[in-house]
């Protein structure tokens, strides 16, 4: 039989003025991103405890759901774990900087 309870139920953290910026964050993502911010997030209250690709240990308590999108675009979300919950802190699309691209840009010329 298929156990179809959350391990690890998902909460939003709440911020002192009410808001619910993760919440706030997915509900402004394109709706193909927002689907697979939703499953990722899904398999880990699912499927908890669940390692890499789907989540990673960050330290200080602090996990992370991956979520890989279309256009080579990869989401964070950043989570603890209380009370038998995972509580959603903050979310964000990674970006390499364009410092970053351009000193690795430069490595590279020197080497070729």
């Amino acid at each position: 039989m298929i156990d179809r309870a959350k391990k690890l139920p998902a909460r939003f953290y709440i911020s002192p003025t009410g808001r619910h910026p993760v919440r706030e964050w997915i509900l402004d993502l394109p709706p193909d991103d927002r689907r697979t911010v939703g499953k990722d997030i899904q398999k880990v209250e699912f499927g908890w405890p669940i390692g890499r690709p789907s989540c990673a240990p960050l330290g200080h308590g602090l996990w992370e759901v991956r979520s890989d999108l279309d256009s080579n675009r990869i989401a964070r979300v950043i989570f603890y774990i209380a009370d038998g919950q995972m509580i959603l802190l903050h979310g964000f699309i990674k970006k390499t900087p364009q410092q970053d691209l351009e000193l690795a840009l430069k490595r590279k010329r020197e080497v070729t």
